[in-house]
């Protein structure tokens, strides 16, 4: 047992108390979780380390460090031990993303070592509904993307990445982590799309984490020459149908708050503010 108030790398056999933080903030921490639930905390297994920080011997803070950086019910000490952790260590991570205070907080004492950003998106409001919407009828024909239709729906995944993201999710590997993470999500009936005459995707979206406390949706795009036409709230409470009744009690989303199209998108289907995220791009 430790009696000090200090950070380290957690171990596989601290599994049930990283969950017990994890579990205090279900929607936000519903991405680690899922990972957590299904890799445990073996850091090959998990694609990362979890940083612990431990006041008088009790776990109660967490940073995911792998592909991102992801401060977990961190207060102010909690940050400061794991900007120090991560300053030694070295940048590894593509971004830092995070409920908002504790992500701007981490940044503000990394950006002097790290800096400067690519692109730092300071508010993205965090949004959840546990209800179907009463005034839109989810749209008929989105439905589950089949395994044989990998090549149909990648470059739909792949524009979407590229136009929120910045940068394509096929550089540096050819695309092989990303083409398995759509595949991982395909084969679970975690992705959606909805399809034209000739095949082609006009309406994507995908439930990218899930507990069996909270879900995450992820991905949603429009093909371009079909935005305006009023598929994007429909096709929403398609996909928010699907969460509900198969994946958790509460499905989530988080935006950028200058996508006043999508704010109001998701809006109109139900989901209400409860948050904000921050996300740092390198």
């Amino acid at each position: 047992m430790l009696t000090q108030t200090t950070s380290r790398v957690l171990e596989p056999s601290d599994l049930d108390a990283a969950l017990a933080v994890l579990d205090r903030e279900p929607v936000a921490n519903a991405f680690v979780t899922s990972r957590v639930q299904i890799a445990g905390l073996d850091p090959w297994r998990l694609g990362g380390e979890m940083w612990g920080w431990y006041e008088d011997g009790i776990l109660t803070s967490l940073c995911y460090a792998g592909a991102n950086l992801v401060p977990i019910c961190a207060g102010p000490r909690a940050v400061r031990a794991f900007a120090d952790r991560a300053r030694r260590a070295g940048r590894r991570c593509s971004s830092i993303v995070g409920p908002s205070g504790a992500a701007s907080d981490l940044w503000r004492l990394l950006e002097p070592h790290w800096g400067p950003a690519r692109e730092v998106r300071r508010h993205q409001p965090l949004m959840v509904a546990d209800r179907l919407p009463a005034g839109i009828a989810p749209d008929p024909y989105v439905r589950r993307v089949r395994k044989d239709e990998m090549e149909t729906i990648m470059p739909a995944c792949v524009a979407m990445f590229t136009e929120e993201v910045g940068v394509s999710p096929l550089a540096g590997d050819g695309g092989l982590l990303y083409q398995a993470r759509v595949a991982e999500l395909v084969g679970s009936g975690r992705a959606f799309a909805r399809f034209d005459s000739d095949g082609k995707v006009v309406f994507k979206a995908e439930i990218g984490a899930a507990t069996h406390r909270a879900c995450q949706i992820q991905g949603v795009w429009v093909a371009p020459e079909h935005r305006g036409t009023g598929l994007a709230a429909p096709g929403m409470a398609a996909v928010l149908r699907y969460a509900l009744a198969d994946v958790a009690p509460v499905a989530s989303l988080y935006v950028n708050d200058f996508n006043t199209a999508a704010r109001r998108t998701y809006t109109r289907v139900g989901f209400q503010e409860v948050g904000a995220f921050m996300s740092v791009l390198f």
